[in-house]
């Protein structure tokens, strides 16, 4: 949800909170599996950005940030199923060049 459709819930009467939470309940009808679906993250905007967060603070959890509510959402999405890859396997290098850095 953008400035102006934030805005414009805000003229038609409709508490911009109230908008939020059911453009949430809608992403998580269409996406029912999707990570934000099941952990349902906090919902924050700041700064003219939509920002879904699962943890403690920013620095610490799993962070969605987006333009809209769907935008943080698909957002947390990426990032939560980036994390549960398994790490890039360690490239083999010669002994002499792995020694080195021992």
């Amino acid at each position: 949800m953008n400035k102006r459709s934030h805005t414009a819930h805000r003229r038609r009467g409709q508490d911009p909170a109230a908008a939020a939470v059911e453009q949430m309940e809608e992403y998580f009808a269409a996406h029912p599996g999707s990570p934000s679906a099941v952990r349902r993250p906090q919902l924050f905007f700041r700064s003219e950005l939509w920002i879904a967060l699962l943890g403690p603070s920013m620095e610490e959890g799993i962070v969605g940030i987006g333009p809209s509510v769907s935008g943080a959402l698909r957002a947390f999405d990426t990032q939560y199923l980036a994390g549960l890859r398994p790490p890039n396997e360690r490239v083999n290098l010669p002994r002499s060049v792995d020694s080195h850095f021992a």
